[in-house]
């Protein structure tokens, strides 16, 4: 009865109007939920986003599949895990991982529907013919106030329009290898900053550090750099907001603000640990009458693409995608049906094999590092980062809450209880008495695994794989 009841709420909350809504998804880059206001951080400066939040939903629980920006964003566009289109990794340069030519994304999808589909920013997807966009705006990645002038056009023209805005912040910038180790990475902040933007600069010694990571001075001014990195996407944000409301569209467009993986520190990127692949997600629709309101709903990144052919009209067959749309259970604070994700990562660069596979059901998370016998490897902002090598050069024994040892060398299982354990040390995965949970969450990875043809499957050793056909790819 009351999923029939939040059913209905939703859709008399929308607007009748049968006009198609401007959409427009926001992807930050390397942006964990720690470093906004409106998910408690005092420090930062995110007036925009915070608006955001006030005026729509800020979900507690929503999950990336895997914290490596490429494959992370072929998910996000196909509504498929990287593993089943063949996005195992990072597109660019020797590393070459590309989406099968037969997928279809959903700016495609889109443009059939009759949306004029626009990007800007950081792309990160291959093939082109795969992840297409009729218009591809100019303007520098890093001045999230050029790039939302740059958008005028697009929002202002005669059609409905999906944007595709990507800054670059707050990545982690040039030079990776820094002249001195223990010099903080820039994360695109410049001395003579950008023009059209305030730079907002923080005090080291003020700033938030997680409890995974070192209290180091180190750490604290990288830590500083990032948060000017993100306050800068906020101003971008503010300008983008104003360009929308003075075009008359701001009440017919839908805005999804996310991030594509965790903070680049050690710890967060590239590994399945919650600072790495739990995000924040906000989600603005002027339809409705949902206005400041928090959802604990455990949604992920396979959700997003029929969530927004939803909004467009298009509502896709149960099992075109591996997510579902999340418009049925907006109007609820947890959704009882949603108390379960997955996430699936493979690669970050092409030599840092090391495939994870994970489930949070409730309150209990199971990592399977399948290839555990193998050292943990770095990405290569990540151990240049003078975070890192502080602790490094100095063979320190602890890095954050773990050692070292534990963070470079992992079990074959890791179990949490993250009420109990919000920050994953005490791994479970051997003692009796949660044997049967282990059971149960390692059956509905293989399970998964199944659903979804994932190649590593085989990696259990018991072959129950799926027919996977000639070998050759799409």
């Amino acid at each position: 009865m009351v999923k029939v009841l939040a059913l209905l709420l939703s859709s008399l909350l929308l607007s009748p109007s049968a006009e198609l809504p401007n959409i427009i998804l926001i992807v930050s880059d390397d942006h964990g939920d720690d470093a906004l206001g409106c998910y408690g951080n005092p420090i930062i400066q995110t007036p925009n986003m915070d608006r955001l939040a006030r005026e729509g939903i800020r979900f507690t629980n929503a999950y990336c599949t895997t914290a490596s920006c490429a494959a992370s964003r072929s998910v996000i566009l196909t509504g498929k895990y990287g593993h089943a289109t063949g996005s195992y990794g990072h597109v660019h340069d020797y590393h070459h991982f590309s989406t099968y030519k037969n997928v279809r994304s959903l700016p495609v999808m889109l443009a059939k529907k009759g949306y004029h589909t626009a990007h800007i920013g950081k792309y990160h997807l291959a093939p082109k013919s795969v992840y297409h966009f009729q218009t591809t705006l100019q303007a520098h990645p890093r001045n999230t106030v050029e790039m939302a002038e740059a958008c005028r056009s697009t929002i202002t023209g005669d059609r409905p329009f999906f944007l595709y805005f990507c800054p670059d912040d707050p990545h982690r910038g040039p030079p990776l290898d820094q002249q001195q180790w223990d010099s903080p990475n820039s994360f695109g902040n410049r001395t003579k900053g950008y023009p059209g933007v305030t730079p907002v600069q923080y005090d080291p010694a003020k700033v938030i550090v997680p409890p995974f990571l070192p209290d180091s001075p180190q750490c604290r001014a990288e830590i500083a750099e990032y948060y000017q990195s993100i306050s800068r996407i906020d101003q971008g944000l503010g300008k983008l907001l104003q360009i929308l409301q003075d075009s008359g569209k701001a009440d017919n467009t839908v805005i999804l603000y996310l991030s594509d993986n965790g903070m680049a520190f050690p710890g967060a990127k590239t590994t399945v640990y919650e600072p790495g692949i739990k995000l924040p997600f906000i989600y603005k629709d002027p339809r409705t009458s949902l206005k400041g309101k928090t959802n604990h709903s455990f949604i992920s990144w396979v959700d997003l693409t029929p969530t927004i052919l939803e909004l467009a009209g298009l509502k896709p067959a149960a099992d075109q995608f591996h997510g579902r749309s999340i418009l049925p259970i907006l109007a609820e604070e947890s959704a009882q049906d949603w108390q379960q994700i997955y996430a699936a990562h493979n690669f970050h660069e092409l030599t840092m094999y090391y495939p994870m596979r994970v489930i949070r059901s409730g309150n209990m998370k199971l990592i399977w590092n399948i290839a555990y016998p193998l050292e943990y490897p770095f990405a290569t902002d990540l151990w240049t980062a003078s975070t890192w090598q502080q602790v490094y050069r100095n063979k320190l024994e602890f890095f954050g809450k773990r050692t070292v040892k534990d963070y470079l060398f992992r079990p074959r299982f890791e179990l949490y209880d993250l009420v109990k354990d919000p920050f994953e040390n005490k791994n479970l995965a051997l003692e009796p008495a949660h044997a049967a949970t282990l059971l149960s969450l390692q059956k509905k990875i293989k399970d998964f695994q199944l659903k979804t043809n994932d190649p590593w499957q085989i990696s259990w050793g018991d072959y129950r794989t799926k027919e996977q056909g000639s070998g050759v790819g799409p």
